[in-house]
């Protein structure tokens, strides 16, 4: 059976080019919107740190119609670190439309989950976005898009592979730069056209690849998923199984069935061939099960994801202010939440720590980390995380570590400074070419040599330069690396922080605190320019006297302190430093509080 009023499509890109704008476009031009609804813009990017970050970081189905062919999107994440939401859902599609940015062309997002489309063989449509952009260089942009294909060893069909120029903005789409229509008929033509119909036994035993799980308070888990063969009523019995053997299969019923309709689910009795699904009621379920007939528990095989490259320690928040703030503090409530979210996130690992309250957090970067602990924040978490520890791997008797592919664009003035940088971190020089006004560096760098290292880089190109990295691979290890060769302002007694503490303070470096900020003995209160650690007093108090000097009671004035982001507090961690997540407040901190016993370990 073919299913001719079905299609499933991917819209993979990196992270910024425009494909939650497309996606927007896509419905209200597939009819999804009424003419007059008020639409939020990018509104599949329906959570609230993707909304503030202008990121998607959750792979999100929608649906619109075109020519009464139903059209299934699935808008993935351009972020490296969510790599794993990628390569996982582009099992449920049967094409992928590659979107690249006019002026910024394929970046390294891009070739990551370009390979991964091009091995299951998918059919691709090059989408080249962002056309009205001043410095967009489309033809360029087709000629290395193209080239990136050859690098992957692309098939002669994939090289043939239709290309659309668009403004996702704008909405609009045109076989050339110069001849756009009004809207997106040719992209949806393109589509239906290109792209292949779901084709099964409709009459066959069901089979159903389960790539994504969603969660609901009032019916708990639910499994997404395509249905490869046969078909799926509401009420039905079925087995469980997986391909690797991690459990045995077992029974199991489903509640629901519901299809993704624009945006919303939707109730349906029965569900065939090429329908992607959501399915509650089935217990236990996680990524990467096969749900099946009784009949025939047949697994359907799932593409490996990624290993993790990066750790962190999650552990109970031990610090003198801890639990003024959190619901959930103890041991047992993080390590059910991270359980929680290891079964969402495919790309997670959790494993026990060195103590019975700390827990070994692996996953892709800093970024997917990060992203983990705000939300955790914000759910109302308090803990304490470590700093990330790259996660190495024995390989032939040797020990290897992880190499990220990273590349830079930076103004010509600035290309100096960040090779002298690049240069003592171990990195190595792919390629360099001029982009238009700026240089385009290509480096295959240790990923422990970026720890800290972004902040540094947008200091040295004046905020002008971008910086992207994706997961390349495992070679020996480079040896030693500095980390940072900066010490911490530590405070060495607790109480309140004061304008005459801070004023004398600030001439020793960075201060991370403002007046009247509550601070504890051992807790970091700024960055030193030089090596080593320096304890100040930020409670002390001006002493007063008798006496009044010519200008003596005149307003102290403070510099401005650093607000740390929660990347840039863990971009600042030390070794010896832990940084206290808490509701309300981020406080960096010594794992040894007391200045003494700090003291005696060092020496």
């Amino acid at each position: 059976m073919k299913r001719n009023d079905l299609r499933n499509i991917a819209i993979i890109a990196h992270v910024d080019h425009g494909k939650t704008t497309l996606v927007d476009k896509f419905l209200k031009q597939g009819g999804i919107f009424r003419e007059n609804q008020n639409v939020a813009v990018r509104v599949m990017d329906n959570n609230d740190l993707e909304r503030e970050r202008g990121i998607t970081i959750f792979s999100k189905n929608a649906s619109t119609y075109y020519n009464d062919v139903k059209i299934n999107i699935v808008d993935t994440p351009g972020h490296a670190d969510f790599s794993g939401e990628v390569e996982r859902v582009l099992k449920m599609v049967n094409g992928v439309i590659l979107l690249v940015d006019a002026a910024e062309g394929p970046m390294p997002q891009t070739r990551f989950v370009l390979e991964r489309a091009l091995e299951l063989g998918h059919k691709i449509i090059i989408v080249v976005n962002k056309i009205d952009k001043k410095d967009a260089r489309c033809i360029e942009v087709v000629d290395e898009i193209l080239e990136l294909f050859m690098d992957l060893n692309a098939t002669d069909s994939q090289l043939d592979s239709p290309i659309i120029f668009t403004s996702s903005r704008m909405g609009t789409a045109g076989l050339t730069p110069d001849t756009q229509k009004e809207d997106l008929s040719v992209l949806f033509s393109t589509i239906l056209n290109y792209i292949p119909s779901p084709e099964g036994d409709e009459n066959g035993d069901f089979q159903m690849l389960v790539s994504a799980i969603s969660y609901n308070e009032y019916v708990g888990r639910m499994a997404v998923g395509r249905i490869e063969r046969g078909t799926l009523n509401q009420g039905q019995e079925v087995v469980v199984c997986d391909y690797h053997n991690s459990h045995p299969p077992y029974k199991s019923k489903v509640v629901n069935v519901y299809q993704i309709d624009g945006t919303d689910k939707s109730t349906v009795e029965t569900a065939t061939i090429g329908d992607i699904v959501c399915v509650s009621g089935v217990e236990n379920i996680t990524i990467g099960d096969t749900i099946t007939s009784i009949a025939n528990p047949e697994p359907l095989e799932f593409v490996k994801i990624g290993e993790p490259t990066l750790e962190m320690t999650f552990s109970v928040n031990d610090s003198p202010f801890a639990g003024k703030s959190g619901k959930f503090v103890t041991s047992r409530q993080i390590h059910d939440r991270l359980k929680n979210e290891m079964l969402k996130d495919a790309s997670l690992k959790v494993l026990p720590g060195e103590t019975a309250d700390s827990f070994n957090v692996a996953g892709r970067g800093e970024m997917h980390l990060s992203i983990l602990i705000e939300t955790m924040r914000r759910e109302g978490y308090e803990f304490a995380v470590s700093t990330p520890r790259v996660i190495y791997k024995e390989i032939n008797g040797e020990r290897n570590e992880p190499l990220e592919r990273m590349i830079i664009h930076v103004p010509a003035d600035g290309v100096g400074a960040v090779m002298e940088k690049i240069g003592a971190r171990k990195a190595e020089l792919v390629q360099m070419t001029p982009s238009g006004d700026r240089m385009r560096l290509e480096y295959i760098i240790p990923a422990r040599s970026l720890f800290g290292y972004r902040n540094e880089f947008l200091t040295d190109t004046r905020g002008e330069g971008t910086l992207d990295t994706v997961f390349e691979g495992y070679a020996p290890y480079k040896g030693e690396i500095p980390r940072r060769n900066t010490g911490s302002l530590v405070a060495f007694e607790t109480g309140e922080s004061v304008a005459y503490g801070l004023f004398n303070a600030q001439m020793r470096g960075t201060l991370y605190i403002g007046a009247g900020t509550p601070v504890y003995e051992g807790m970091v209160i700024g960055r030193s320019p030089k090596a080593g650690d320096i304890a100040l007093n930020v409670c002390k108090k001006k002493q007063l006297t008798n006496t009044r000097a010519s200008g003596s009671d005149d307003a102290l004035r403070l510099t401005p302190h650093k607000q740390l982001s929660l990347e840039e507090a863990i971009e600042a961690l030390a070794d010896d430093e832990i940084l206290e997540v808490t509701p309300e407040a981020f406080r960096l901190r010594k794992r040894i509080l007391d200045a003494q016993l700090r003291g005696k370990m060092h020496n």
